[in-house]
């Protein structure tokens, strides 16, 4: 066990002091207590134009009529489509051409629609300075640092057994052991983190597919590590391990995502050495329990 927790601290990030990000419970971005969502989906007068797209068109967000007689909406229309004439038949407006929902969006690409309406709409209300632009960065630095585990194992992922005798633990940790010894380290994330990201000013991103076989060995143990026999007093240190694991290997695969979705990889970033430190935690917790037992 004492062998595996030394594996994850060799495997510790590199990023502790390259990337500071502000943390915060919400998620997504903040301006003051409204979340940019509520701000940029805004429709005052309810005539399914949003507020930030009236003010590019020129229309009253007050009033579903700012000519008496035409629905603002209608009016709109009319405006895009005497656009679309005068460019040669290309929608260049800013609120787009209608297929967004059929779009395959990466993060990266929904952050920056969603961070220039919100630009758009501070500039109309006139609150667009540097205090508020401030906010902004800290808002994308929030929005990175909390991105949601797209897998979290449960008791019902795992194999527990009504039985806390010594020998059923001496078992247990056996098999936990040889998990690993099927599946050795080759290289450490930490060694192909370096590479990518030498120094603050130098980045090398091709170095990143150098994670594949890290990432691989990692789901190995995790899906050999659900199979196994788990007395039941060790089953939620168990879990907490395996999640631990599941934290890290979701990280690494996701930093993989910096030339593509780099949203996705920094968020990946700035969690690593917090999922290091919580899978450091359930290493030595569940050492501890396991030595416990053993020497009753």
């Amino acid at each position: 066990m004492f062998l595996v927790l030394l594996f994850f601290i060799k495997n510790k990030s590199i990023f502790e002091n390259s990337f500071d990000f502000t943390q915060n419970k919400e998620a997504g971005l903040i301006y003051d207590n409204t979340t940019v969502a509520n701000l940029v989906n805004k429709d005052t007068d309810l005539d399914g134009v949003l507020d930030w797209e009236e003010g590019l068109w020129g229309t009253d967000p007050m009033k579903a009529e700012t000519t008496e007689g035409i629905p603002d909406s209608l009016a709109i229309e009319r405006l895009k489509v005497q656009q679309i004439a005068e460019n040669g038949g290309q929608n260049s407006s800013l609120s787009g051409n209608g297929n967004e929902g059929t779009e395959n969006l990466t993060e990266t690409d929904k952050f920056s629609r969603e961070f220039f309406s919100t630009v758009a709409t501070l500039n109309q209300n006139g609150t667009m300075d540097q205090e508020t632009m401030d906010k902004l960065g800290v808002s994308l630095a929030e929005k990175i640092q909390n991105s949601v585990p797209r897998k979290v194992f449960t008791i019902l992922d795992i194999k527990i057994i009504k039985d806390d005798s010594v020998k059923a633990v001496k078992n247990y940790n056996d098999s936990f052991d040889s998990i690993f010894k099927k599946y050795p380290a080759k290289e450490s994330a930490v060694n192909v983190l370096q590479k990518f990201a030498p120094d603050e000013d130098t980045v090398d991103s091709s170095v990143l597919s150098e994670l594949d076989p890290i990432i691989k060995q990692t789901q190995n143990i995790i899906n050999e590590l659900t199979k196994i026999n788990v007395p039941e007093s060790l089953a939620l240190s168990h879990l907490d391990f395996i999640n631990g694991m599941e934290r890290l290997a979701e990280n690494l695969s996701d930093i993989q995502f910096y030339d593509t979705d780099v949203i996705v990889a920094l968020s990946a970033i700035g969690q690593y050495e917090k999922n290091v430190t919580l899978l450091e935690s359930a290493t030595e917790n569940l050492g501890n329990m396991i030595q416990q037992k053993l020497n009753n």
